[in-house]
């Protein structure tokens, strides 16, 4: 799973680049109407929703465009008609993307992802051609200066955790989404600090080189920069070197 675990560092330094130009409020406050659409306002009945105020509170959205997005959601406060789809391709060196996108467009998001797709040496695939690769999953992710492994492994594995994998900066907790809530209350009571989310992650990862490493994560990015991509998963492990140039 390093894969996951280098991309995911990635994705955390572009985090911070994204939210000071608001592009990580919008994908957070679609993914708040998503979740108040899908399962009312109530975060005691609807975990996707106190995972999704989590997120929005760990980058500082305001408290009134937070409220705002709820009520859209439940239809309270009239707003765009959001559907989630999933667009599944390939990448240079034949790895598996998957693309999940919240759109008031189908037409558009598609053709906007497979532009970006084609111009970055990936290709569209089928429905179902990738998705079986992965696997849904509760994620959650601590800082290592922190916590460390055992202290995770202690908690997590009376909460239902099924792995924990640790790099230098991160420690992550890997549970079954119907385990997911029982996870985040059991870490709460411990007085543990994290962030979570459900994700989708690789069964097997794949072994790329720095050139092909270099193009796929420049394929994700471009896919993420999307106003309407929400997410994206991969199934690459980033040689152990990737990251040497870049510090």
């Amino acid at each position: 799973m390093a894969g996951h675990s280098k991309w995911h560092n990635i994705q955390a330094r572009k985090s911070v680049q994204d939210a000071k130009r608001g592009k990580i409020f919008t994908k957070i406050t679609k993914e708040l109407m998503l979740a108040a659409k899908a399962g009312g306002a109530d975060t005691a009945l609807n975990n996707r929703l106190k995972t999704a105020i989590a997120a929005a509170k760990s980058v500082n959205l305001p408290k009134d465009k937070l409220e705002m997005a709820i009520k859209k959601g439940t239809g309270e406060l009239a707003g765009e008609n959001f559907e989630e789809v999933m667009y599944e391709g390939y990448g240079p060196g034949g790895v598996a993307i998957l693309v999940e996108a919240a759109t008031d467009n189908r037409n558009r998001t598609v053709a906007e992802v497979r532009h970006i797709m084609s111009k970055k040496g990936g290709s569209m695939g089928e429905a179902g051609c990738v998705g079986w690769m992965f696997e849904k999953k509760g994620v959650l992710t601590f800082d290592a200066t922190k916590y460390t492994e055992e202290q995770v492994l202690e908690v997590g594995l009376e909460a239902g955790v099924d792995d924990v994998i640790a790099d230098e900066e991160t420690v992550e907790a890997h549970v079954a989404p119907e385990d997911f809530s029982g996870a985040q209350q059991a870490f709460d009571d411990a007085g543990m600090e994290y962030q979570s989310e459900l994700s989708l992650l690789p069964q097997n990862t794949i072994g790329v080189d720095k050139e092909t490493g270099t193009k796929l994560v420049a394929l994700l990015e471009a896919l993420e920069d999307n106003d309407d991509v929400q997410k994206v998963y991969s199934n690459f492990d980033l040689p152990d070197d990737f990251f040497d140039d870049m510090e």
